[in-house]
């Protein structure tokens, strides 16, 4: 079975999202209050101390370089599957399958993650207030269910819900920042972040490391390119907005953290979080705002989390309906909904599967920090560095092989893409040296989580050799 022979147009989903809306599902994904309450007391503690606003840079730069090949290949790029349709287009039908599959489990993983990060942040919420402590996995079943209606409905519903809470998580942030820099810090404003004897100390990849997991998801602007307004201008633009905007408001972000507390006192208060002895985001915001912004951090927080579920839902319940609609799902999957112009059956699939992976975790007693959000998110780093990865490469590869089309963009297309696989090769490799610090488990754990991404990669690639074997066979 021919690639061209697979692509089987799935007619129906419909929208009229702009740049806009697409960029705020985008950074509602990445979750941008929740990375700089969790990712970046990691960054510091962990990673290079005062440095880690360079570890914060260093990743966007990483990201842009590859967004670089992502947009220059997109007008090539007809359906809307991301990383699956950029991996086939470059490398083959087998490799996309493949990468389908990861990008699944990637995605399915990191999702149940944050469900667990929520139920433990909303029982945390209720308790803060004087209420009944309730077991975490009751406030995620919630969650799932609100995720669930509102990802049955039309695109557009779930844009302006995003719209809102990424508008007020950001605010709040930025007047916490602005504040900080106004009253001087703890000990004057300036740029030791950025020396290189603070930039480049012990730790530095690590903080790479932390800051590039708070990206996931912004690829997913390409998820929507069948319910955008004009896909071949809508897409790229949104790729280079959410990459700047998220790369900029968290580099600022960590580098306001690290004046508040001061250079010399950033890693004790970040380890002090870590710890569970305090909170770096909340504990700044108490000192340069008072309680009142503290408090609706706290809240925000939620939404926060709830934003990113809901976005990662989106990104899923499209990705199979795209497979159902080039026949390698069940072909109900891939069927619209009459009026709210959803792919509703592959949305409800998903609530269900996000459902049953909650459930396995509460009967495993699993913790929803250490162990829920820990595990799945150790998994989802290395399946989404290994599906950019793959897509750089997909790059290099499509435009040697269609040389008419690089029209003299030999950077766009060639250099810089060549530069991604260098960059997220070395990505990949730092991810799984530190493997058993994003996991927080032992040498086994680490080494069984771990291998989850490749045998999804292996799995895909397998399924559509059968499938090709069988079609071969029909047709002759």
């Amino acid at each position: 079975m021919s690639d061209s022979k697979s692509t089987l147009k799935s007619a129906g989903l419909s929208g009229n999202l702009g740049v806009g809306s697409i960029v705020f599902m985008v950074i509602a994904a990445a979750a941008p209050l929740t990375v700089i309450g969790g990712n970046v007391p990691l960054a510091i503690g962990i990673g290079n101390g005062a440095g880690a606003p360079f570890g914060f840079l260093i990743a966007s730069l990483i990201l842009l370089v590859f967004a670089v090949g992502f947009v220059s290949m997109t007008p090539y790029v007809k359906d809307a599957g991301a990383f699956y349709s950029y991996i086939t287009q470059g490398l083959g039908l087998r490799a996309g399958m493949g990468a389908a599959w990861l990008a699944l489990v990637t995605y399915t993983t990191i999702q149940a993650g944050v469900y667990g990060y929520m139920g433990w942040a909303v029982n945390d919420l209720v308790v803060h207030y004087g209420g009944t402590a309730h077991p975490w996995w009751l406030y995620s079943v919630l969650a799932i269910a609100a995720v669930a209606i509102l990802g049955y409905r039309h695109i557009e519903l779930s844009s302006k819900i995003l719209g809102i809470a990424l508008v007020l998580e950001i605010g709040v942030v930025l007047i916490m920042n602005f504040s900080v820099l106004s009253k001087g810090g703890a000990s004057g404003i300036n740029l030791d972040s950025f020396e290189p004897s603070t930039a480049f100390s012990h730790g530095l990849g690590m903080a790479v490391l932390f800051a590039l997991t708070g990206f996931i998801g912004f690829e997913s602007t390409a998820i929507f390119r069948d319910e955008s307004r004009n896909p071949g201008k809508t897409i790229p633009r949104a790729t280079y907005l959410a990459v700047v905007i998220i790369g900029v408001f968290y580099t600022f972000s960590t580098w306001a953290m690290v004046e508040a507390t001061g250079a010399s006192h950033a890693v004790t208060v970040a380890n002090n979080t870590l710890n569970g002895n305090g909170n770096m985001l909340l504990d700044i915001a108490r000192q340069y705002n008072g309680a009142l912004l503290s408090n609706i951090i706290q809240v925000l927080l939620i939404s926060s989390i709830f934003a990113c579920v809901l976005s990662f839902h989106n990104v899923l319940a499209r990705y199979k309906y795209v497979l159902s609609g080039q026949g390698y799902m069940p072909k109900f999957l891939s069927e619209v909904h009459h009026q709210h112009k959803s792919p509703s059956n592959a949305s409800l699939v998903q609530s269900a599967t996000a459902l049953v992976l909650i459930v396995i975790c509460a009967l495993c007693k699993l913790q929803p920090l250490t162990q829920v959000f820990g595990y799945m998110a150790g998994i989802a780093t290395v399946g989404i560095v290994l599906l950019m990865l793959l897509t750089s490469l997909s790059v290099v590869v499509f435009f040697n092989k269609n040389k008419s089309l690089v029209q003299g963009r030999h950077w766009k297309t060639r250099v810089l893409p060549g530069v991604s696989v260098l960059t997220l090769s070395a990505s990949l490799i730092m991810v799984l040296s530190n493997f058993t610090t994003l996991t927080g488990g032992s040498i086994l754990v680490s080494a069984l989580l771990a291998v989850i991404p490749v045998l999804a990669l292996v799995g895909g690639y397998l399924v559509i050799n059968k499938q090709q074997l069988l079609v071969a066979g029909m047709e002759s």
